[in-house]
């Protein structure tokens, strides 16, 4: 019986997810740890405020805290997408960027060029709403920014200046922690960046997972 207190806290350990915030484009709303596992973070409406995004030559900015993570960016061009159905079309989900792994935690400027994703209504003068997906090896969690694209518009410069690439010295699940700035890219660069993610190559990834464990992850180029 003195091993229960163990064994309860070991069980409790496989369910911790390693949340991630999106700090650029602005998402629907407030940070929600618990939400993050639902759809868009736990923000089912469109919201009104959305942001002026450039058609070509974007960028998304995230901070996250788990090693060996991987990412993707859905797109949907549904007036209030409410759901995962509205960001599919004909059952298959509909990428803006596919799957792309990293090794490091940190903070990350990732390329996202919303005219190169082949789909229907991505155009300029659009309300488009995407939905950044993180798998961390202990599921996947959401959050979903509301834009309005723009084929002639150009970031600020204080956004442009913040797109930088940071990694971490240590795993820290959401939180802060001390980091050392790695090779930038500028915003809709075609190099590398930092590891697979600075890049436009679309890396679809195949995970097993098995009671909050990555039991393999294997990316493969195409």
């Amino acid at each position: 019986m003195k091993f229960a207190p163990l064994a309860v806290l070991a069980s409790l350990s496989l369910g911790v997810h390693a949340h991630f915030r999106l700090l650029f484009p602005e998402p629907r709303g407030v940070f929600v740890a618990d939400q993050e596992p639902n759809f868009c973070g736990g923000y089912s409406d469109v919201t009104t405020n959305r942001t002026t995004f450039p058609l070509e030559g974007g960028f998304f900015r995230i901070r996250q805290g788990h090693e060996d993570w991987s990412t993707s960016v859905l797109v949907s061009v549904a007036p209030n997408p409410n759901s995962f159905d509205t960001f599919k079309s004909g059952g298959e989900d509909l990428y803006a960027r596919f799957w792309a792994n990293e090794s490091k935690t940190g903070n990350f400027c990732i390329p996202l060029d919303l005219s190169a994703s082949g789909v229907s209504g991505v155009e300029d003068g659009a309300n488009v709403t995407i939905q950044i997906v993180l798998n961390g090896g202990d599921g996947q969690l959401y959050q979903c920014a509301d834009l309005t694209l723009s084929s002639n518009y150009t970031f600020p410069s204080d956004i442009q200046s913040a797109c930088v690439n940071e990694t971490a010295d240590h795993t820290a699940h959401g939180t802060e922690t001390s980091t050392s700035p790695s090779t930038s890219e500028t915003a809709g660069s075609s190099g590398s960046g930092n590891g697979q993610l600075g890049g436009f190559e679309h890396l679809p990834v195949l995970s097993a997972l098995g009671a909050g464990v990555v039991g393999a992850l294997i990316a493969i180029a195409l």
